[in-house]
């Protein structure tokens, strides 16, 4: 599965792409190549935190801790995109029983619901679609 959303600016020209790469496992679950799940968080730690603890390996498109929706206090995993699949398989490597804020983390390349990523590539289409049919001026005064 390969899909592409990014904005860029060239010569007044607004292009769109994102990047997913996934295989499909043996039990039929999507697995990642760029997003990796990380459990055994220290509950005091933050998206901003993890994203750090993860740059050193290659850009990082996102970082996410996962929050009690009820509490807002963290559930203790989260979820590190990067852009590279090479750089995410460094990072799980690496920090595959590392500990972050004196904590011994889990990282695994995360298993991908297919419902969800139908839904956000139908969403990030039609944005891409609006866009083309937008001039630069009027996505500029947005």
């Amino acid at each position: 599965m390969y899909f592409m959303l990014k904005i860029i600016h060239f010569d007044c020209t607004i292009f769109l792409y994102f990047v997913f790469f996934a295989y499909m496992s043996e039990d039929n679950t999507i697995v990642s190549q760029t997003k990796l799940f990380v459990g055994g968080l220290n509950w005091k730690l933050r998206w901003k935190d993890l994203r750090e603890e993860f740059s050193r390996f290659g850009e990082v498109a996102f970082a996410r801790v996962k929050l009690d929706q009820e509490t807002n206090k963290s559930r203790g995993f989260g979820f590190v995109e990067f852009v590279n699949p090479e750089d995410a398989s460094k990072a799980q490597k690496e920090m595959d029983g590392q500990e972050i804020m004196w904590r011994a983390v889990k990282v695994d390349f995360a298993n991908e619901n297919p419902e969800r990523i139908q839904a956000r590539e139908e969403a990030k289409q039609a944005i891409a679609e609006q866009a083309k049919e937008k001039t630069i001026e009027e996505i500029m005064e947005e």
